[in-house]
């Protein structure tokens, strides 16, 4: 069995990987998200696509990723010792999330599409399922 110590470590280390992986993820459905925006509405400047992130109706869809990766920056953060549970639940919900769905809603739609589009894509959620999977083994 595992000491306190060394399981605290070891979900520090899951969660900073985690984060890491959906950090590029979100990059690149941002960077994917742009590049259509910008076939539209000409390009943008970087400042411009912090503002259009933040308000614009278009990149909405990116919101539940990014309070994904806000929830693991405040489980990295707590004061408190993250409770397995925590994980489990966190790791549910990536799941859940990162499940393309045609069909779907919201997200699931949107991430369908791009998933379909882009090649580069497809291997960073490749990283993340792969990374949970090896994790939620062990």
């Amino acid at each position: 069995m595992l000491s306190t110590l060394q399981h605290r470590i070891n979900q520090h280390q899951l969660l900073s990987q985690l984060r890491l992986k959906l950090l590029r993820l979100h990059k690149l459905l941002l960077d994917t998200e742009r590049v259509t925006y910008e076939q539209v509405r000409g390009q943008v400047s970087r400042g411009e696509l912090l503002q259009l992130v933040i308000s614009h109706d278009q990149f909405a869809w990116l919101y539940p990723l990014s309070a994904l990766i806000l929830r693991i920056d405040e489980l990295l953060h707590a004061d408190e010792p993250v409770t397995s549970e925590a994980i489990a639940t966190l790791i549910i919900d990536v799941h859940t999330l990162l499940t393309p769905d045609a069909l779907g809603e919201g997200f699931a739609i949107k991430y369908d599409a791009t998933f379909q589009r882009n090649p580069d894509v497809v291997l960073a959620h490749a990283d993340v399922v792969t990374l949970l999977a090896a994790k939620v083994q062990r």
